[in-house]
């Protein structure tokens, strides 16, 4: 079952506007509810499914203003058009200042009436979105710190049962289940689930490549299923192990050493899983994956964590060890970029506090975020946080150096030392300036397309960790997604402008 959809709330007096608009709009496929006073506007608005309110700023028994203000303070989320004839402008520059999101002019031009509503929708819908997804990613911060910080790492059961809690919690999951290898069968085993009448021990094994479980774990990649019935992979129904029509399924590890899975079904609401829950499960996978691996030693709960300032503790450590990023570091570091995340309202800021956290977590610089720029084909930047004068190339091309080989394949790459991988050109994979660091690049990824890469140059080897890649690419293609609805909404209010032009140079 989808999500309900948004509705639009006009209110005019008069009959003939309310009708039009509504006749207009139906035929876009949105749903209308009309209103002819302000007490029935409020009442129609406490309904939630209201996003949008087309609004006049004469009423009979209130003016549009005050109707405006008290929407203001009860749905702050709610976008409101103001609709006024050409000698109402002193009152629509008021509207504009207490939150009105565009107005309409009397006579109505039906084009601009449908991208000024649309644009109002897509608005709601983004910030809707993103209030989710700022909530959730605390939730998430929440969860990672209950799980690694209260003493149950080194109990790899507990631990495994707690996680299936938690993406129970996470995804709003009816049933859960977190498969492990083992190593004896070379199948994968229930650890731990939720929802279910049988016991882990009771349910089936899964080869590695069969079942949706397996071929996650054998390809190395998330599976999510909006409705299995529709879904062309599985023309064979995967034989009653899902009882919901939609399923989410994250494998556990990093590259060719993975060695279980996450899974999430039967949502509760019926509602489909979507990408936000897919970041979400990524995130959480690529901080457990450390503890819950069986091929590795328990880990000591007293592990410090990374906090960028303590060059002996037990994470540098483990990397002067040549053991790769330390888990705990890892997770530290998702946990601050979310936090960065969820710190900012406006979504043109995002990116920015986000690789702001990256930096001072790994002390690096510059850090940068370059997107595909569809007219060029090269990847353009589009934020970064520099140093000291360290700044990163303003374009790049998409298919050569370590750069390209990350964004063509969609796959992180970390070097300790760039140089010396025969993939490697200096005119690409240093910053501007040329000098020579220690690389990650993460491609950025949205409902299965990479749509650019995030550089980070560390002047410490250490950073280059492939396990710190895969976190931070999922954390940051989150913060991209949402930058990009931003920039979707920019350019609808630009296609209003123009309709607007267009006319009035044929009036």
């Amino acid at each position: 079952m989808n999500p309900s959809p948004i509705r639009v709330l006009v209110v005019d007096d008069e009959r003939f506007f309310r009708e039009a608009i509504r006749e207009l709009l139906e035929a876009e496929g949105i749903e209308v509810q009309l209103a002819s006073s302000a007490a029935e506007a409020l009442e129609a608005a406490e309904d939630p499914s209201v996003g949008v309110a087309v609004l006049d700023i004469q009423l009979p028994d209130q003016s549009g203003l005050a109707v405006l203000r008290i929407l203001r303070e009860r749905r702050p989320a709610l976008r409101v058009v103001m609709l006024s004839a050409h000698t109402d402008q002193e009152y629509v520059l008021e509207a504009l200042r207490l939150g009105a999101c565009d107005y309409l002019a009397k006579p109505l031009h039906e084009e601009e009436v449908k991208l000024s509503v649309r644009r109002a929708l897509e608005a709601f819908r983004m910030a809707s979105s993103w209030n989710s997804l700022r909530g959730r990613l605390g939730s998430l911060a929440g969860e990672i710190e209950a799980l690694l910080g209260d003493g149950v790492r080194n109990e790899r059961g507990s631990l495994a049962v707690r996680a299936a809690e938690a993406v129970a919690r996470l995804l709003d999951a009816g049933k859960t289940s977190i498969l492990l290898r083992d190593d004896r069968e070379g199948r994968l085993r229930v650890a731990a689930a939720t929802g279910r009448k049988l016991t882990p021990q009771e349910l089936d094994t899964v080869g590695i490549g069969e079942g949706v479980a397996g071929r996650a774990v054998a390809r190395g990649e998330a599976i999510v299923v909006d409705d299995v019935d529709r879904d062309a992979r599985f023309a064979a129904a995967p034989g009653n192990r899902y009882e919901s029509n939609s399923f989410v399924v994250m494998p556990l590890g990093v590259g060719p050493d993975r060695f279980g899975a996450l899974c999430a079904t039967d949502r509760r609401g019926g509602q489909a899983f979507a990408e936000e829950d897919v970041t979400l499960l990524r995130l959480l996978s690529l901080t457990l994956s450390p503890w819950l691996d069986p091929t590795q030693p328990l880990l000591d709960a007293d592990l410090p964590i990374l906090d960028g300032g303590e060059e002996e503790s037990g994470d540098a450590a483990l990397l002067a060890a040549g053991e790769g990023s330390a888990p705990e570091g890892d997770s530290e570091l998702a946990r601050l970029v979310c936090d960065a995340m969820t710190r900012e309202v406006e979504p043109t800021r995002v990116l920015g506090s986000a690789l702001r956290a990256v930096a001072e977590c790994l002390g690096a610089a510059p850090v940068s975020v370059h997107l595909l720029d569809a007219e060029s084909g090269t990847l353009r930047r589009e934020a970064q946080w520099e140093a000291d004068g360290a700044a990163d190339r303003e374009a790049l091309p998409r298919d050569a150096g370590l750069t390209g080989a990350a964004f063509e394949s969609g796959q992180p790459i970390a070097c300790a030392a760039p140089a010396a991988d025969p993939r490697f050109a200096a005119s690409v994979d240093t910053p501007e300036g040329g000098s020579v660091a220690a690389l990650l690049v993460l491609p950025l990824r949205f409902r299965g397309r990479t749509l650019g890469v995030c550089r980070i140059f560390s002047s410490d080897a250490r950073a280059a960790s492939p396990r710190t890649a895969e976190v931070l690419g999922a954390a940051l293609s989150a913060a991209v997604r949402n930058v990009l609805l931003y920039r979707s909404l920019v350019e609808s209010i630009e296609a209003v402008a123009r309709a607007r032009k267009n006319a009035a140079d044929g009036e």
